[in-house]
């Protein structure tokens, strides 16, 4: 690793601290060319001399929008600037979204193994998004599940002889669609009778034993659709009218 410049971003004065004991023991390529507590203080920072990396913790003056607009107006302003997240923001997801499509080159969370000299050399060396174990493990749980869910959708398709059309039907349906709108939809080759002899066939195949005393309506198939993975209930959106 070559020697580089970085601005640390960090209103907490023990994790400054902490942040800078690990940069001169763990990484003597750095240069600290300034601190800043605020965005005003960073800002006036930057314009004095520019960093080749900013590591930037989030939660500012109580704020989190603070941080991502910092990352945000950083990467716009100076897209050679690699920003890399240090955060103690731990379990909100949401935030690790919304600085991701700010442009963070990374994120690494203040627990576990902390601030490493490889996630600083991945950073600097051009590899984009570079996390650590915590956020990764969160990564990999919600990809388990979304390929699990996936699975799970294909396999029903199959089990219940679900085609495109009875896909396109049950998910407009979950929107809240009548049988009217659903067949004035571009591509949907079925009048309203049709669209009702096909609701009734769907009920005979996803209630083969009945409903019990009750009647399937078209909201009840919906959520029968939704049970049994049929339908994603994470990406329910209508066709192109």
């Amino acid at each position: 690793m070559t020697n580089f410049k970085v601005i640390i971003v960090e209103d907490v004065p023990l994790e400054l601290k902490g942040t800078e004991g690990i940069i001169r023991n763990d990484i003597p390529e750095a240069e600290i060319i300034g601190t800043a507590d605020s965005d005003s203080s960073y800002w006036r920072l930057i314009k004095q001399q520019l960093p080749d990396l900013v590591l930037l913790d989030l939660g500012l003056g109580g704020s989190t929008t603070v941080g991502v607009e910092i990352c945000r107006h950083t990467k716009e302003a100076y897209k050679d600037v690699k920003v890399l997240i240090f955060t103690g923001e731990i379990l909100n997801e949401k935030l690790w979204v919304d600085v991701l499509d700010a442009g963070a080159d990374g994120i690494i969370l203040k627990s576990g193994e902390l601030l490493t000299r490889a996630d600083v050399d991945s950073v600097m060396g051009g590899k984009y998004l570079v996390f650590n174990e915590p956020i990764l493990k969160r990564i990999v749980d919600v990809f388990k599940k979304t390929v699990s869910r996936q699975s799970a959708r294909q396999e029903a398709l199959l089990d219940y002889e679900i085609d495109e059309y009875d896909e396109r039907f049950l998910r407009h349906l979950a929107l809240g669609y009548t049988k009217d709108q659903i067949a004035s939809l571009r591509g949907m080759p079925f009048g309203v009778k049709s669209l009702e002899k096909r609701q009734n066939e769907l009920v005979q195949k996803l209630f083969p034993e009945g409903n019990g005393t009750m009647s399937v309506n078209a909201t009840r198939l919906a959520v029968r659709a939704l049970e049994l993975n049929i339908i994603d209930i994470e990406n329910l959106h209508p066709d192109e009218k």
